[in-house]
């Protein structure tokens, strides 16, 4: 885990991990955090080197990453997270062994408080709301206007779909997927791997 201070996005050069919908939210992000993108790695560019994706340079598939020094570029993990879904885990945990990091990237336009945590990897997206004593796992997308109050704990590879909010003193377990406008009351307890369905409200433990 580290604390709330981000990397420096211009201090490397980034490349983006994924091309669908998500990484062109992570593409803006980036952008907006100062970080130079010299291209796009995803399975369906094997071949394509050298055309345009939104402005970006494709890099081809994700071999293209195995003639790159780990030390002279950072990663953006532009795909998104589907409940029951793991690819996005198993693409950042085979890089990360690579020797390739993750930064966190957190939105201008979000809140993260001084006393709260991130991991590497993690993204914090526009209106999101991160509060005192609160901790994000590694690779964890806190989506757009999702609301995390005090002393909670998001765990390791999990999503926070737009407009989800857990009250203070959540625990959310490693791979969890909340969806769009959920809503967990406090001192709630979600086991590891768990789907909470868009607009519902969980008032007690999911174990």
């Amino acid at each position: 885990m580290t604390t709330r201070a981000v990397t420096d996005l211009r201090a490397k050069d980034c490349i983006l991990i994924g091309a669908g919908g998500h990484a062109r939210v992570v593409q803006d992000l980036a952008e907006l955090c100062g970080a130079t993108i010299l291209g796009v790695c995803d399975p369906k560019f094997q071949g394509k080197s050298g055309q345009l994706w939104h402005g970006l340079k494709v890099l081809g598939d994700d071999e293209y990453l195995s003639g790159v020094n780990p030390e002279e570029v950072l990663l953006l993990n532009g795909i998104g997270m589907l409940p029951g879904d793991r690819v996005r885990k198993v693409v950042f945990q085979r890089l990360t062994g690579m020797g390739f990091c993750f930064p966190a990237l957190v939105h201008p336009f979000a809140w993260l408080s001084h006393h709260a945590s991130i991991g590497d990897g993690a993204q914090v997206m526009a209106g999101a709301v991160v509060q005192a004593g609160a901790s994000i796992g590694i690779n964890t997308i806190v989506n757009t206007r999702s609301s995390v109050d005090h002393d909670s704990r998001v765990g390791d590879h999990c999503h926070l779909a737009p407009g989800a909010t857990l009250c203070g003193n959540v625990r959310i377990g490693e791979g969890s997927f909340i969806g769009a406008g959920a809503t967990i009351t406090q001192v709630v307890t979600v086991a590891p791997e768990t789907f909470i369905k868009a607009g519902s409200l969980t008032t007690s433990g999911v174990l």
